[in-house]
Formats: C-alpha cells, sequence, structure tokens
C-alpha cells in the first residue's frame, strides 16, 4: 500500500511540473514586443459635437491639412511655430501641427492673403486623425474684402471671363493674318472692366507641327520707314488662357492685357514664333479702331460654363 501511494505521488509530481513548464514556455515577455492598436475613428461631423467648425481648421500630426484659397495667394501667416507649412501650389498652402499636443488645444491663427481678399482662422489640434481637415476650401461667404491697388481683377475671375469667351462664338472676321500654311484669326475682342480680353485662332495647313516657341505682343508703328523714329513697346500679358506649346492643326487662346489707348499711327500685333531655328512666325496686327470696337462681356455667359471656376 505504502508503494502505491508513492507512486501516485511520483506521478502527480510529474504532470504539475510538466503543466508548470508548459505553462512557462508559452508566457510572453514583457515588453518584448509593442503592439500599437489601430481604430476606426467616426466621421469628423461627429467626433467633436458641440463645437462651432466655422473659422476653425482641425489638425493632427499624422494629417497634412491642405487649405484651398478661390484665388492665388499673395501671403500666409502662422502665428506660431507650432504649425508649420509651406505653400505648394499659386492657391494651397499645406500646414501640419509641430507634434503631438492636447486635444482641443487652441495651436494658433492662420490668415491666408489672396489677391483682394483674406480669411482668418483657428487651428485647433485634435487627436483623432479622422477629426481633422485633409482638405479646407475656404467658402466665398468666409473671405474678406481688401483693396489692393496692385490686382484690379483675380485671375480665377479672369479665368471664368477667358473660358466663357473660349467659348463663345467668333464674331470678328477681318482680322487675319496668312504666312507659311499657318493662317492666324481674330475671334473675339471683349473688354471687362479694365481689361481686354483678346481671342484668336491659329489653323496649321501643313503636315508639319506648329511648336510655339513665344507669344510676344508689341505695340509698333504701322509705317517703319525711318528705323531711328520707330518705337516699339512690348506689353506682358496679364493671363493667358491656353498654355499649350505645340498643336497639329488648330490653335485658340485667350490673352488679357491692361487697358490702353494707343495713336492710329501704332499698331499692336501679336506675334508668334516657332520653336526651330529657322521657325515659321505668325504675325496678327490690330488696328486702334478694332480695339475701340471691343465688345461689353454679357456676364450671363458665365453661367453658360459646365463647371465652376471656384471650386
Amino acid at each position: 500500500m505504502k508503494k502505491v501511494l508513492l507512486a501516485v505521488m511520483a506521478i502527480v509530481a510529474t504532470t504539475a511540473g510538466a503543466f508548470a513548464q508548459e505553462n512557462n514556455s508559452v508566457e510572453p515577455q514583457k515588453d518584448s514586443v509593442k503592439v500599437r492598436y489601430i481604430y476606426t475613428m467616426q466621421s469628423a461631423e461627429n467626433c467633436m459635437p458641440g463645437i462651432d467648425r466655422n473659422h476653425v481648421i482641425f489638425v493632427n500630426e499624422d494629417v497634412t491639412t491642405h487649405v484651398i484659397m478661390p484665388e492665388n495667394i499673395k501671403l500666409v501667416d502662422m502665428s506660431t511655430d507650432k504649425i508649420v507649412g509651406n505653400q505648394c501650389a499659386e492657391n494651397i498652402v499645406r500646414i501640419k501641427p509641430s507634434g503631438r499636443m492636447r486635444d482641443h488645444e487652441l495651436v494658433g491663427t492662420i490668415t491666408v492673403i489672396g489677391e483682394r481678399h483674406l480669411a482668418q482662422y483657428d487651428i485647433v489640434y485634435t487627436i483623432g486623425p479622422a477629426c481633422a481637415n485633409s482638405i479646407y476650401r475656404i467658402p466665398l461667404d468666409e473671405l474678406k474684402r481688401y483693396k489692393n491697388p496692385d490686382v484690379l481683377m483675380p485671375e480665377s475671375q479672369m479665368a471664368a471671363y477667358a473660358w466663357a469667351i473660349y467659348g463663345s462664338h467668333p464674331n470678328y472676321n477681318n482680322i487675319h493674318y496668312s504666312a507659311n500654311g499657318i493662317r492666324a484669326v481674330v475671334n473675339n475682342i471683349y473688354t471687362v472692366n479694365d481689361y481686354f480680353f483678346i481671342d484668336y485662332s491659329l489653323y496649321n495647313r501643313t503636315k508639319i507641327k506648329y511648336d510655339i516657341d513665344e507669344v510676344r505682343i508689341k505695340l509698333s508703328d504701322k509705317k517703319e520707314a525711318k528705323a531711328t523714329n520707330s518705337q516699339t513697346i512690348e506689353l506682358t500679358p496679364t493671363y493667358s488662357l491656353n498654355a499649350a506649346r505645340s498643336f497639329r492643326k488648330a490653335y485658340r487662346n485667350v490673352i488679357v492685357l491692361p487697358k490702353l489707348t494707343f495713336p492710329d499711327e501704332k499698331v499692336l500685333r501679336i506675334e508668334i514664333s516657332e520653336r526651330q531655328i529657322s521657325g515659321r512666325v505668325i504675325y496678327i496686327p490690330i488696328e486702334y479702331e478694332d480695339i475701340l470696337n471691343a465688345d461689353g462681356f454679357d456676364k450671363c455667359m458665365l453661367n453658360r460654363l459646365p463647371f465652376n471656376i471656384n471650386r
């Protein structure tokens, strides 16, 4: 009996030792593996109830926030070094907090100054990346207008007028020039506020692609009999719609010039030169009488655009 009891005790001890060894073998070592849990956040509209999101931009260190202005940005002012960023496009600035902060902490303010409008926002930190603004489009009703003598018309507005004119029916048929298989035609001349919008087309009747080197606008004398007395003034367009640098059959563009007057002895020339060394050069002469007969632009034409230029 005593031997049986000793045998049972030996079996129990062996089983307990094996069980303890098994437990020790699967027990994970503490701090050996760091696990980061990622939770799906709720929508940005519901993650901070009770907080007015108007004139507030929410940021997080894991999200790059892009602020989009409806016009070109001239200056961006950030009130504190807790906000970092730069202007990445003509009308886009990207920002980020410099590090982790407290939830709902006021980081600072940002002022975005455009061509004729400005907007100012409080920057608030949020611990939830899904609650941060990845893209913030500044609506028109949040813009404050200011007087900028250097900008008479924002570029976005010029683009809207130019697109509408681009899609309009040609009204001019007496301004044209042909040379080297290229025909140049002025389609329309419009005046809008303090600017002239000149709509012209080029038609290539050859099988050789036309590569545009540069487009120059000159105000020169009609008769240049004496070179010493002739005077040519080169003008810089304020805006050009079409950025294409080559075409095979047809090309159309709208350029914008500040409103100007010149004597009848001079002519406004649009000069389009080809990129090659012995390239073709096209001239479009515009008389002062044609400038005086420029049409006023009907703003109702802007409603015909298939898109919103400010979106």
